[in-house]
């Protein structure tokens, strides 16, 4: 019985938070400056036509860099709007737990950008045309993106819930996505190659969206990329109640 409460309250939470985003313009506004960036950075930047190659790398490469500073931009409403304006003490008096609404709130930013992500299926549809590629590792890159997305979304819902403002919330969010992204840059790993020990450069690096976000790029879908990534969302959402309920105290 408890079970169909959790997910009636969840869902109802997620219809009304889904349904905020496109009554509202800065929905639209997001997905035209998310497609225009994709395509921007993939054909003018990476010269897809002139790589002469039938498949999305070129596309794929560029949805991290994206993705942090566009996923905080949503999430930054998330909490810090509600503690803003005094609503989150009055949804936590609602029959709803905690759990509940950051999990509401987060599945339906999550599949917003999902709906995003998809609407570059025209992607899809000019490498098919360009030449016979892997659809395997197109479908891994699309599952690994959209996993990216949501730990990059995860983090910022903890941000957003650390403050009142949207714009602290925005900065720390990027920070944070930051380090994550580079932890595993090859760059980066490389200049603390010359004297860090081995174990401790592959530590790091196991820490970073970018890594576990390549292997996914690669057509294989790896388990432990997947652990990986439901782990980086459960500690976050989890650190997000924490900080709700003594915030709330």
């Amino acid at each position: 019985m408890r079970t169909k409460e959790f997910t009636n309250t969840v869902t109802a939470i997620f219809k009304r938070e889904i349904l905020g985003y496109f009554r509202s313009p800065v929905a639209y506004v997001f997905i035209a400056i998310f497609l225009l960036l994709l395509g921007f950075f993939t054909f003018y930047i990476s010269h897809f036509f002139e790589m002469g190659q039938a498949d999305l790398r070129a596309f794929f490469e560029w949805h991290p860099w994206i993705y942090m500073f566009l996923v905080p931009a949503v999430a930054m409403r998330l909490w810090a709007e509600e503690r803003r304006m005094g609503t989150i003490e009055l949804i936590l008096t609602y029959p709803i737990t905690v759990g509940e609404a950051i999990l509401g709130k987060f599945l339906a930013a999550w599949i917003f950008i999902g709906i995003a992500l998809s609407l570059t299926f025209p992607m899809v549809i000019t490498v098919n045309y360009l030449g016979d590629p892997d659809p395997g590792a197109i479908f891994c890159g699309y599952v690994g993106s959209f996993l990216l997305a949501g730990a990059f979304l995860s983090v910022g819902s903890m941000t957003s819930a650390m403050t009142r403002s949207q714009v602290i919330s925005f900065i720390l969010a990027v920070v944070i996505c930051l380090f994550f992204i580079l932890a595993g840059y090859p760059p980066i790993t490389e200049i603390f190659s010359g004297w860090a020990p081995g174990w401790l450069l592959k530590v790091v690096a196991n820490l970073s969206f970018l890594s576990h976000f390549q292997s996914l790029q690669r057509g294989v879908i790896d388990l432990r990329d997947l652990i990986y990534y439901l782990s980086v969302i459960f500690f976050m959402l989890f650190a997000n109640g924490i900080i709700i309920q003594n915030r709330s105290t």
